[in-house]
């Protein structure tokens, strides 16, 4: 699946059971265990994650007047 650095191997292995996260800035990443001595590894991915893009507000309407216009009186000659 992915491949990462083992630090107490401190060799590039295969990462095992590994689970796609998401870390708190964003950031993707990839957590799993070392297949020979079973240590975490963790391999951050690029790109940050991108929420689908919200629908658009339903069309409304103006807001009708609710105070009614008073006529304008004639102008005077």
């Amino acid at each position: 699946m992915a491949e990462g650095y083992c630090v107490k191997c401190k060799a590039k292995k295969e990462i095992a059971d590994a689970v796609e996260e998401v870390m708190k800035n964003g950031r993707k990443a990839i957590k799993g265990k070392c297949p020979t001595c079973g240590v975490v590894m963790f391999k951050i991915l690029g790109g940050k994650v991108v929420p689908p893009p919200a629908p658009p507000p339903p069309a409304s309407e103006p807001p009708a007047n609710s105070t009614p216009e008073s006529p304008v009186p004639p102008a005077k000659p």
